[in-house]
């Protein structure tokens, strides 16, 4: 069960100011259809989650060493210097639905554009952390929801109520709790 929270709520903080939620922003605007992008959303981040936390189940299955342990360490420690940084919208995420409908631009935009973002490497690293697929792609996933159905449809109205910078702080603070945690159990401090 600690995969399940510690997933949702290192997610739905992450996600707060970055670039897919803000892609949500742009897509809400442009389209003013909420359910179809909700789940356009959420089907893009199980399809993406889910292989981000298989990505890391098997990751340390491989790697299961010291020096294993202390990479996601690092790996964590990385994350929050990166959750500091600042996201921006392109320019093309706002492209026109065309023929393939809300649903469709939603899905295909959301799981491009979450290709490599902070929140797919953090499954990949929670994944490995907690050696589970489901518990953490489920987490994740709704941490994703927690965060992007109010920009949905509060849109940039949401972003006003608290700033970002004190939002990427806060994820900064936790993934740099969790790289310590990581750290703490690869030198067995603990045990």
């Amino acid at each position: 069960m600690d995969s399940l929270l510690v997933s949702t709520l290192v997610v739905a903080i992450a996600e707060i100011g970055d670039k897919t939620q803000l892609l949500a922003m742009i897509l809400a605007t442009r389209f003013k259809k909420p359910v179809p992008i909700i789940f356009g959303i959420l089907v893009a981040t199980l399809a993406n989650h889910a292989l981000a936390a298989t990505a890391g189940y098997w990751v340390a299955d491989i790697l299961s060493g010291q020096g294993f342990k202390w990479a996601i360490a690092v790996s964590f420690i990385a994350m929050a210097a990166w959750a500091l940084i600042p996201d921006k919208a392109d320019d093309e995420d706002g492209s026109s639905a065309g023929r393939y409908g809300v649903f469709v631009t939603t899905t295909i935009a959301f799981f491009l554009v979450e290709m490599g973002d902070k929140t797919q490497i953090a499954t990949v690293a929670l994944g490995a952390k907690f050696h589970s697929i489901f518990w953490v792609a489920l987490g994740t996933t709704l941490g994703m929801m927690i965060a992007n159905i109010p920009a949905v449809y509060l849109g940039e109205a949401a972003t006003k109520v608290v700033p970002l910078k004190y939002v990427r702080i806060g994820a900064a603070l936790i993934f740099l709790g969790l790289g310590v945690w990581a750290a703490v159990e690869a030198a067995g401090l603990f045990r």
